[in-house]
């Protein structure tokens, strides 16, 4: 996702006072940080793909030499990341906005129940986006790209799929009827185009197909699960959210202030709703989550629900209407209403 500020005339803007259309000079500062942070999360994701194959040894431990194992996981959401940070990036440049280079955010891959060893990307703006056009191309080009990856990387997993026997390999006891009793289990939550995918293209030899509870052993399909989720969280049109650009630019500030104001009524009872759930159970796990309380506490004090004008407010082309719809289609069809379940067997 990018990031940016707002200048004291309450423009879009980073308030850096830099000019209008002057070069993006990469600083050696920028440079350093952008190589520390992407090698910290390689790091990060390459361990915590390790341990989602399971890669330990007899004391519970990683081996360096067991990381390899991690690579399939790290690669593949590093790409996702990268193409989505380098789609705004590359559509900043095209108009001529200055923009830092990719930030992505390492997460420590320890023993964490819930660790994707990252916790995404983001790139700041460092010159005003003056027109509504240019705001539209940055917003909707990272989460394009980022959703091409992802797409990729689930079709890719599930035409690839290996048998039971893989998963038999990380828990022996899988067959047994006291498998996961009385421990937590963690639940990938499905989307339209995630259930889709799988019923396409997942024809393993012996018609094992994994449970969403098991999804996180197979890198590839859970990389691109996690490119599925970070797209669709991008694409709420909230305040300076990649989707917030968009819907911004297509339909201007008053419905776009409307339109966020109703999608954070949506996430807070939804949200309520899973964490009343948590409590007093409601007839399935699967109703509501509380994770949205989170990310609309995040969204309306920091993230904010309206977006930020911009210097010149002509409308978009047909093209460009047209192009802001299928980013409303691919996050319908990719959000997860209820994206993690956490049970336990008893």
């Amino acid at each position: 996702m990018s990031e940016d500020t707002n200048n004291s005339q309450g423009f879009y803007s980073s308030g850096s006072g830099t000019s209008y259309g002057s070069e993006n000079k990469v600083t050696v500062k920028e440079a350093l940080i952008f190589t520390a942070l992407f090698i910290t999360t390689f790091v990060t994701t390459t361990i915590a793909g390790a341990q989602w194959v399971g890669a330990y040894n007899a004391s519970g431990g990683i081996e360096v030499t067991d990381l390899i194992k991690g690579l399939p996981y790290s690669v593949s959401i590093l790409l996702m990341l990268t193409f989505h940070e380098f789609g705004h990036y590359f559509a900043s440049l095209y108009h001529k906005v200055r923009v830092t280079l990719p930030y992505y955010i390492p997460f420590p891959s320890i023993e964490f129940f819930l660790n994707f060893g990252t916790m995404g990307a983001f790139i700041k703006t460092k010159s005003p986006i003056m027109n509504r056009k240019a705001l539209f191309d940055i917003g909707i080009a990272g989460p394009l790209a980022g959703f091409v990856i992802s797409l990729l990387l689930i079709i890719y997993g599930f035409s690839t799929l290996p048998g039971k026997e893989y998963i038999m390999m990380i828990h022996p006891d899988f067959d047994s009827p006291e498998y996961g009793m009385n421990s937590l289990s963690l639940i990938f939550g499905d989307s339209v185009l995630f259930s889709f995918l799988r019923s396409v293209f997942a024809n393993p030899p012996d018609g094992f197909i994994p449970p969403m509870s098991e999804i996180y052993h197979y890198p590839y399909i859970c990389a691109g699960w996690f490119g599925l989720f970070v797209t669709s969280l991008n694409l709420i049109p909230v305040g300076q959210l990649d989707g917030g650009h968009i819907i911004y630019s297509m339909f201007g500030e008053k419905k776009q202030t409307a339109i966020a104001s109703i999608f954070m009524i949506i996430m807070f009872i939804w949200g309520a709703l899973g964490l009343v759930n948590s409590f007093y159970y409601l007839g399935s796990p699967f109703i509501g989550w509380s994770g949205w309380l989170l990310w609309a506490f995040i969204l309306y004090f920091f993230i904010k629900i309206k977006h930020p004008p911009v210097y010149y407010e002509e409308p978009v082309s047909k093209g460009r209407m047209l192009l802001g719809l299928t980013g409303m289609v691919i996050f319908v069809l990719s959000i997860s209403p209820t994206p993690f379940v956490i049970t336990m067997k008893v």
